[in-house]
């Protein structure tokens, strides 16, 4: 039997990462491959690893020979020649059960070789990442570290450290192929509908009435409940806090207490205020961003610093907009001065958004160009203790109330027809469509056809802010 043939029956470093993700998943891979399209998002990603791939090798082609290797019996040659670098290599182990296909092949100065790939991940600590690398080591019984080229520039090394990692790994696999039956899982709002099987699993999630459905259900919580009794969402609704144990991520009355509204509030679609909604005095100014993560120096690009001031219709929406990322600079210096402009026009200045992302961003930018003791800067993030005019609309919302969602992002509420219902133009918008989309932009040569793309994304985070506005009037009117 050649090793084509008999691949299937062969742990994969690549299975490490649904692995880490889903054991159902895995299992199901091995039972019957997914048909299912790559999201423009993904191919997004896949196509930057390919290109950041392609850097290493350029790299590493102008200071050594590279050869590459096109079965697994010439790797096994140019290993045996001492080739010092050999790409796209084949490495297969049929007594342990492993086959692998690391980007590079590096001899050491002792003659043996380290397995090297090129990641776009900027820490190497990721566990799927970390097994990967470390079955790599596995195949080519080497004990000298393997490498990973990072995406923001950086060479890591990943040795010894790993071994556990691998073993459990190699273990939990085996017992996957030998398990007849599905594993037990529990649902990720977040994981669960990007997955090829979210078809499958999700109708039996919800004929079990899985906890883990609920907003904010660790999966860990899920199974100590299940242990408490109380395994379905029926069930849930119907207990006193003070009636369940403390457990990993419920601990606390009020913590109990919120889980079962959020029971009762899947099941029968209410929404229960915990507090009074309070919101901050002031003129208000909705304000999102738009970034690219997928720059050559992996330092997030924010191509779009939007805004809306008053009086809140389509006409008010402000911004500064970045053709790409040599204009960076000039963009922060340009938010910097808008919001000076506004902080002049307006009393009691509020600048309203969802999530804590763009307060990060302005920490970042502040950092990335040494202006941590700018004086707007230091306004805004409210430095020491101070005033700050950053406020994060997602706070109220979690403190204070449960809605019959799955997520609290701002498209689920905004579009929930018994909620706020603002629903955006372009229904298939949102944060990885608009990078797909300025991606896009970046490589168009067409003036038209760059034109329209600009315009789609100005409209889309246009109707983010819009929707942020509705929001606030939506919690001023039910909830203050």
């Amino acid at each position: 039997m050649t090793v084509s043939e008999s691949s299937h029956h062969l742990i994969k470093p690549s299975d490490a990462t649904t692995w880490v993700s889903c054991k159902r998943r895995t299992w199901l891979d091995m039972q019957q491959v997914a048909v299912h399209d790559v999201d423009p998002f993904n191919q997004l990603l896949f196509d930057a690893g390919l290109q950041h791939e392609t850097n290493v090798l350029t790299q590493l082609q102008s200071k050594h020979e590279v050869h590459r290797a096109t079965t697994f019996e010439h790797t096994r040659a140019l290993m045996h020649q001492g080739a010092a670098v050999i790409y796209q290599a084949r490495l297969v182990d049929h007594e342990v059960g492993l086959v692998g296909f690391p980007d590079f092949l590096i001899r050491h100065e002792s003659g043996q070789y380290q397995a090297a790939d090129a990641k776009l991940s900027q820490s190497e600590h990721k566990k799927a990442l970390q097994i990967q690398l470390g079955l790599y080591r596995r195949l080519l019984a080497s004990q000298l570290p393997a490498i990973v080229f990072l995406g923001d520039g950086r060479v890591a090394s990943l040795g010894c450290e790993v071994d556990s990692l691998v073993d459990a790994f190699i273990d939990d696999m085996r017992r996957l192929r030998e398990q007849p039956v599905q594993p037990t899982v529990r649902y990720s709002h977040s994981k669960c509908r990007i997955c090829p099987y979210f078809s499958h699993c999700r109708p039996q999630f919800d004929l079990n009435e899985d906890i883990s459905l609920l907003y904010g259900m660790h999966g860990r919580t899920a199974e100590h409940l299940a242990q408490a009794g109380i395994e379905t969402i029926s069930q849930l609704a119907i207990q006193n806090a003070e009636d369940i144990p403390d457990m990993p991520h419920l601990t606390g009355q009020k913590r109990k207490q919120r889980v079962i509204l959020q029971a009762r509030s899947f099941l029968y679609g209410e929404l229960f205020q915990l507090n009074k909604v309070t919101l901050p005095a002031g003129t208000w100014i909705h304000f999102d961003i738009e970034d690219n993560p997928l720059t050559p120096t992996r330092d997030r690009h924010v191509y779009l610093w939007g805004l809306l001031k008053p009086p809140y219709t389509r006409n008010d929406f402000d911004y500064i907009w970045t053709d790409d990322e040599t204009q960076d600079y000039n963009g922060w210096l340009l938010f910097l001065e808008k919001i000076e402009l506004y902080r002049t026009r307006y009393t009691s200045l509020i600048l309203a958004h969802y999530s804590n992302h763009e307060k990060n961003t302005i920490k970042k930018y502040a950092e990335r160009y040494d202006m941590t003791e700018h004086a707007t800067v230091q306004w805004l993030l409210g430095q020491h203790g101070e005033y700050t005019p950053l406020f994060d609309m997602q706070k109220p919302v979690l403190d204070n109330l449960v809605l019959p969602l799955q997520g609290y992002g701002l498209k689920d509420i905004c579009k929930h027809p018994d909620l706020v219902n603002f629903q955006w133009e372009n229904q298939e918008s949102g944060s990885q469509w608009s990078v797909v989309q300025f991606n896009l932009y970046l490589k168009e040569t067409d003036a038209q056809i760059k034109q329209l793309l600009k315009a789609g994304i100005l409209g889309y985070n246009r109707d983010d802010v819009l929707a942020t506005r509705k929001l606030e009037v939506w919690m001023r009117d039910h909830f203050t």
